[in-house]
């Protein structure tokens, strides 16, 4: 009973992220010989939008795909909600920019059925600062930014919470934590919610910010400099995502075989010495 009230509770609240026009999912009607080639076939394409993860898959996972026969089509998408909605109308074979609360959310509210097929490498969300460098220089009445998206913010109450500054209420949740879930408020610090895309334009303005893994990626800050990373949950991990009844197929099979495998490993290792990437949990 508890699990299934904290999944309601997370799709009402992410739910926010979703708004959007209605769109009416289309159901295929192919004949079986073209079922049978879809499981098995050569050529699939990715809806990709600007990001770390979709730079990950073009950099170590498409190289090996080609090695191997396949042909990668890369689709792009302004938003991640436009590349899910042409992933189930069958549009693109799939994604690799979501995690499991996001997908759940899309799946309830579009009636869609998308499936995960294996966890990938995320980037964490981390505090930085341009004033200082360690964590024990916050002070009371530091102006500290996080996003406004309820996401991220939930993501960055926690770290707050891991940095020692904030107390939140005692069996919160953490996919869907809130301001008004801080009991305490150890630091004495002052939070902003603000557009994540705008912290690192005005951080010389602050003192500390919260900054998700894919703005410090597309802002070009220096991962090296974060003060403190969260420690990503299993639901907020990454995926390769797809439409239902892809999930088993040849070519999904071998996407997850190929971010499991020694040689992606191998990539990792030497592409993520500073820590910039957290594998999967095993």
């Amino acid at each position: 009973m508890k699990n299934a009230f904290i999944k309601q509770k997370i799709f009402k609240y992410i739910s926010v992220v979703l708004v959007a026009s209605s769109v009416f999912l289309t159901s295929g009607c192919d004949n079986s010989s073209k079922q049978v080639d879809n499981q098995t076939k050569k050529e699939i394409s990715m809806g990709v939008s600007p990001g770390p993860y979709n730079d990950l898959f073009n950099d170590a996972v498409k190289p090996i795909l080609e090695s191997e026969g396949y042909k990668v089509k890369l689709v792009n998408f302004p938003h991640l909600l436009e590349s899910d909605v042409a992933l189930s109308e069958g549009s693109i074979d799939l994604t690799v920019a979501q995690h499991t609360a996001y997908m759940n959310v899309f799946n309830a509210q579009r009636k869609a059925n998308l499936k995960p097929v294996v966890h990938v490498p995320s980037v964490p969300a981390a505090i930085f600062s341009n004033k200082f460098t360690s964590l024990t220089q916050v002070f009371s009445g530091a102006k500290v930014a996080i996003p406004q998206d309820a996401s991220n913010a939930a993501r960055s109450y926690n770290l707050l919470e891991k940095a020692g500054w904030i107390k939140l209420k005692n069996n919160t949740n953490p996919i869907i934590v809130s301001k008004n879930d801080i009991a305490q408020n150890i630091a004495g610090i002052e939070i902003i919610e603000m557009d994540s895309a705008n912290i690192p334009r005005v951080l010389n303005e602050l003192d500390f910010a919260v900054i998700p893994g894919s703005i410090v990626y597309s802002a070009n800050i220096d991962s090296n400099k974060a003060l403190l990373s969260e420690t990503i949950i299993p639901d907020l991990e990454i995926m390769v995502v797809v439409n239902e009844g892809n999930e088993n197929s040849r070519w999904a099979q071998d996407v997850k075989r190929i971010y499991q495998s020694q040689q992606f490993k191998d990539y990792m290792k030497t592409h993520n010495q500073n820590g910039y990437w957290v594998m999967p949990q095993e």
